[in-house]
């Protein structure tokens, strides 16, 4: 649940990149610090694990107006992919309002977006959250490769897989070059807020 600051009224959200490791969580949250870079409060903190890391930084986005007179302040936030990074992944998702799901292309990692998605599902549930209530996005990341002649896996494949029950907004992307990335945020941002005003009745 978002927490309302009413000393500085603003209403915090907090926003999780979820998927499997090497997929482009970083790079999406790279791309926003630095395109938007004026709106971001502080500096991006990078909690480094062996071999991947928990990234988060707070950024004041200004397309999104006020929601009662408030100013909505996003905490985003990345988890480490690996399977044996489980226990810091539920930790991040603790109190979190929205969740963008970033799943690789590539077709060698067919079964590990599958098995990251299940993962997301089941922590979401130690929580007493449902995957299909709470504000969710996926990106279909690395779609560039195709270029290079690397084997991807077709978006119609992906959303057979992925979001065949969910039925969420998804976008294909390509964290590298920034394309989707913000879309897919937006979309996200959206959801989270709706969810919100519902929540507290306004």
């Amino acid at each position: 649940m978002a927490n309302i600051n009413l000393k500085n009224k603003e209403i915090e959200v907090k926003v999780v990149y979820y998927g499997p490791g090497r997929g482009g969580k970083t790079t999406n949250l790279e791309y926003i610090f630095k395109t938007f870079r004026k709106q971001v409060t502080g500096q991006m903190v990078s909690a480094k694990t062996e071999g991947d890391r928990t990234l988060f930084f707070d950024f004041l986005p200004m397309g999104l107006g006020k929601v009662k007179g408030y100013d909505v302040r996003v905490q985003l936030y990345t988890v480490p992919g690996q399977v044996k990074y489980a226990s810091t992944r539920k930790m991040v998702l603790k109190e979190v309002d929205g969740v963008v799901f970033v799943a690789d292309s590539l077709e060698v990692r067919r079964e590990k977006n599958m098995m990251s998605l299940k993962d997301l599902h089941q922590n979401l549930k130690e929580y007493g959250l449902s995957i299909f209530k709470i504000p969710l996005v996926l990106q279909y990341n690395k779609r560039d490769l195709s270029e290079q002649g690397i084997p991807l896996l077709p978006i119609s494949r992906m959303e057979s897989d992925l979001n065949r029950q969910l039925r969420v907004p998804s976008f294909p992307g390509s964290a590298i070059k920034g394309e989707g990335v913000g879309p897919t945020l937006k979309a996200c941002l959206k959801l989270t807020l709706q969810s919100l005003k519902k929540q507290m009745g306004w």
